[in-house]
């Protein structure tokens, strides 16, 4: 097997050579298990039974826990992150983010945690976000900031760190301004409020000390690093 670390940047391919991870706390995706924690605190409680949260780049299926009160679809690329995605629960569809199989106002909840700063056409994808999205609808978002620090330490530094990104997993050069980010949601009539969010350096440091798996998220005035946004679709 072909180690992830001489992958190419953002090559789909690096999470078929981490797919026995997903669901390793300790392991290359650990931040995404705190991540998944963060935005499962933000899911709202649905309406109705049957409600659909649409999870896309579901990767592995770590929103599965916090998704249990929806019919949970995930949606990703990767063939071997929705076979473990399915064995917990989730309705698994292979298909890309700018072309979403589904009908429009699908969904009650979108999430796109951990996938906007990985695609090539964001436009397209906010686009088909928006499109699937019920009016009245959530967006949840968290995603990378496209400045220099962030460059530094989230590709720098952070891939050289227990508990940070999997090397060569992300390319900078897709990272997304929330300006940006914000413009182009409101163009399809959603309202997106965005803040930081970092690891709690306490837990953290016992993650790094081997005491405890699971590191809360918290929030930050400082968007320059990763930042967590909420949006809602207006009504008309």
């Amino acid at each position: 097997m072909k180690a992830a670390s001489i992958r190419e940047r953002n090559d789909i391919r690096q999470y078929d050579d981490l797919a026995d991870a997903w669901w390793r706390p300790e392991a290359a995706f650990a931040a995404l298990h705190w991540l998944a924690a963060a935005r499962g605190g933000l899911v709202p409680r649905p309406l109705v039974d049957g409600e659909v949260l649409l999870d896309i780049g579901c990767g592995g299926g770590l929103m599965a826990p916090h998704a249990s009160s929806y019919c949970h679809v995930g949606v990703d690329l990767s063939g071997s992150a929705l076979t473990v995605a399915a064995r917990h629960g989730v309705l698994a569809v292979r298909a890309d983010a700018a072309r979403l199989p589904v009908t429009d106002g699908a969904a009650s909840v979108v999430v796109a945690g951990e996938l906007l700063e990985h695609v090539y056409d964001l436009e397209a994808v906010v686009a088909e976000v928006s499109r699937v999205l019920r009016p009245g609808g959530t967006v949840l978002i968290d995603t990378i900031n496209a400045t220099r620090i962030a460059r530094l330490a989230l590709v720098g530094i952070a891939e050289r760190l227990p508990g940070g990104p999997p090397p060569r997993i992300h390319n900078p050069d897709l990272f997304v301004r929330p300006d940006r980010l914000g413009k182009l949601f409101a163009e399809h009539g959603v309202d997106l409020q965005v803040w930081g969010i970092r690891p709690s350096a306490r837990e953290y440091a016992r993650f790094l000390a081997n005491r405890s798996h699971q590191v809360r998220m918290v929030r930050t005035r400082s968007v320059a690093l990763v930042y967590q946004g909420v949006g809602r679709k207006g009504d008309g």
